[in-house]
C-alpha cells in the first residue's frame, strides 16, 4: 500500500495527497470527495479500500486519519449541480474541491482512476483505494462523511431508507422510489436512465 509513496518520495516529492469520491454511482444526495496528505513513515494498518471494512473499522480509521494526517481536505458537489454538470464532472469538482481545502500545497496528487483539473503533478491510479495507503485514507475519510451525510438525509426523508442503502440503486430503494415517488435529493438524470435501461416505472 506504500509503493507508489515511497517511489515518489525516492524522487524528492513530500507531499503527497491521496485523492478520491464517494456516491458517484448514487442515485440520491451529494457526491463527496476528499484528499489527505499523510507524514512519511506513518503505516496505517487495517487501511483498505473504504467499501471493504466494516463500519466499526471504517469509524476507527477515520478519527485516526484525522488525528495523524498533515493535512485533510474535502469537497461536496450537491444534487443540482451534479444534475447540471453530470456526474463525472461532478466528482472531478468534488476531487478539485478537497484538493484546494488541504490548507498545504501538495507536491504530487495520487488520485483513484481520475483526473483532478489542478495544477499539480498527478498520477492516475486504477483501483487506487486498494493499492495505495494515501488514495485508501481518502476514501475512508470521504465513504464516512458521507455516511454521516446519509444520516442526516434519512431523517430529512425517512421513507426511502437512505440510512441503510446510502442512496445506492438497491431493490429496496427502488420500490420506496416506485411507492413514494422521487425527493428532490434524488438525481433525476440518474433515475430517468434506470427507467430506460430496466423499463422500471418509478
Amino acid at each position: 500500500m506504500l509503493e507508489y509513496e515511497q517511489e515518489l518520495r525516492g524522487q524528492g516529492k513530500q507531499r503527497i495527497a491521496g485523492v478520491d469520491e464517494v456516491g458517484r454511482g448514487c442515485l440520491f444526495g451529494d457526491v463527496v470527495a476528499a484528499a489527505v496528505i499523510l507524514p512519511q513513515g506513518l503505516v496505517l494498518e487495517d487501511v483498505n479500500d473504504s467499501k471493504k471494512l466494516s463500519v466499526k473499522k471504517r469509524e476507527a480509521l477515520y478519527v485516526t486519519i484525522w488525528d495523524e494526517a498533515l493535512a485533510v481536505g474535502i469537497g461536496v458537489v450537491d444534487v443540482p449541480t451534479i444534475e447540471r454538470i453530470n456526474i463525472k464532472q461532478a466528482s472531478r469538482l468534488a476531487m478539485k474541491m478537497a484538493v484546494e481545502s488541504l490548507g498545504i500545497e501538495p507536491d504530487f496528487l495520487l488520485v483513484d482512476a481520475e483526473k483532478v483539473d489542478v495544477p499539480r503533478e498527478q498520477l492516475a491510479v486504477i483501483h487506487g483505494d486498494a493499492l495505495s495507503q494515501s488514495i485508501a485514507a481518502a476514501s475512508i475519510i470521504a465513504k464516512v462523511t458521507r455516511d454521516r451525510m446519509c444520516l442526516k438525509w434519512d431523517e430529512e426523508f425517512p421513507e426511502y431508507g437512505i440510512a441503510i442503502h446510502k442512496g445506492y440503486a438497491t431493490k429496496m430503494h427502488r420500490e420506496a422510489i416506485n411507492e413514494f415517488g422521487p425527493s428532490r435529493m434524488h438525481r433525476k438524470t440518474f433515475l430517468s436512465k434506470i427507467v430506460a435501461e430496466q423499463q422500471v416505472l418509478f
